[in-house]
């Protein structure tokens, strides 16, 4: 094992961050590594990265063994008292190329996990490509000011800041040049993008200056938002912009009201719907996904039956169903929590729900002309983020057009024409 080989859970950010913690460890010249980069959204996902960790140490056992990520940041001692684990980094250090000194030749220290809420600043990466990917990455933006009674993300990711505008042009103007056609734009609260900037510049500005200085730049996308913040000029852009990505994932958590205020959640279920209804009519073509929580506590089972309906009535097709998980030292974790069987039935009975919502959208695609960005040989997305199989075959990283001559209820079967 020459190369570091970087194992990633979680999110589009942590995917991004993966990159570089590649450039970053290989030019510390470290050798025979893995960094485990790890999620703490759910206790199943810190679970997970345990597990993976003591299974690359069975398979490795002369290992270097290097865990970062959020659950390295909000929960070191977890992970210091596993003996699989050399050394424990968090979301800041992770990101410092002297942080993969090899042992013997630098600090010595096993656990380099510093206050994340004394970093202030995000800087833009640079990564240059995405080892295996069809589409590229780039963060802007970091962290989170709101306090979600439910998320333990802040104190892994710390305050909200911003990669300014020039820089994140600039690594995306990098990313095309080097043969990615896709970019999404990621972060964890992506649509408080620019607050902490000077003239507070928006996402929906910043969607604006990519598409018009990178006219080589086919598609772009954004990962996950907050409706309730989206700007005037994102919405513009989801209007007028063709290069602009319809497909929208919304942070939804709930279709209640009562439960999206036991969360601190700053919009309602008629908040969803509304925004749906408005980026529909501005783009037809547009495809919604969601984040929803089952058994949040205090969760009855009419109050998640309007989770449910959310479905059908916003219009949501790709559903990220999470079974609430407390975590500890949030408010969340102190309420009156939901039996664990009741919380698994109603995440399979949204996640049967979200089966049957993404079969009717695919079915409503059949007969239509799509233009296919093909991840494998024969697997791609369209614009609209809908699966598909390529018949035949084509050159992945490239953009197909093609005609969609069938759907299963997982994905679309596509000729290219």
């Amino acid at each position: 094992m020459n190369r570091p080989e970087i194992i990633t859970f979680g999110c589009r950010l942590n995917a991004y961050e993966s990159e570089a913690i590649r450039l970053r460890a290989a030019a510390a010249g470290v050798e025979n590594t893995i960094v485990f980069n790890t999620c703490a959204v759910t206790a199943e996902a810190v679970r997970q990265s345990r597990q993976a960790i003591r299974k690359a140490r069975r398979a490795n056992p002369n290992a270097n063994i290097i865990v970062t990520g959020c659950a390295a940041q909000t929960e070191p001692g977890t992970f210091a008292a596993m003996p699989e684990v050399d050394r424990i980094l968090g979301n800041e250090e992770k990101l410092k190329q002297e942080s993969y000194t090899p042992p013997g030749t630098g600090t010595s220290e096993r656990v380099r996990v510093n206050d994340i809420f004394s970093v202030r600043e995000t800087a833009a990466q640079f990564v240059d490509a995405f080892d295996g990917r069809a589409r590229a990455f780039v963060q802007v933006q970091n962290g989170c000011d709101h306090r979600c009674t439910f998320c333990i993300i802040p104190f892994g990711r710390g305050n909200a800041r911003s990669v300014p505008m020039g820089s994140v042009v600039e690594e995306a103007r990098r990313l095309v040049e080097n043969g990615f056609g896709e970019i999404v734009l990621t972060g964890v609260d992506l649509t408080s993008y620019g607050a902490d900037l000077p003239g507070r510049p928006t996402l929906g500005q910043l969607c604006v200056k990519l598409l018009k200085l990178l006219p080589s730049l086919k598609r772009l996308r954004v990962s996950s938002i907050d409706s309730i913040e989206a700007d005037p000029a994102l919405l513009r852009v989801i209007a007028e912009a063709e290069r602009f990505a319809p497909h929208i994932h919304l942070s939804a958590q709930s279709g209640d009201d009562m439960i999206l205020k036991r969360m601190k959640r700053r919009h309602l279920r008629k908040d969803t719907i509304a925004f749906c209804e408005t980026v529909r009519r501005l783009r037809p073509e547009a495809a919604f996904g969601a984040d929803l929580i089952t058994g949040f506590p205090t969760e009855t089972e009419p109050m998640f039956e309007n989770t449910l309906k959310l479905v059908d009535d916003a219009g949501l097709s790709y559903l990220h169903v999470f079974p609430f998980s407390a975590r500890t030292g949030t408010p969340a974790a102190r309420m009156p929590q939901v039996a664990k069987p009741v919380i698994k039935d109603r995440a399979a009975r949204l996640r049967e729900k979200g089966a049957s919502a993404i079969a009717s959208r695919l079915e409503s695609l059949v007969g239509t002309s799509q233009i296919v960005l093909s991840e494998t040989h024969e697997d791609g997305r369209t614009a609209c983020f809908a699966p598909v199989k390529i018949c035949g075959g084509t050159e992945p990283g490239t953009f197909q057009p093609a005609r969609i001559v069938a759907a299963t209820g997982t994905h679309l079967i596509a000729e290219l024409t």
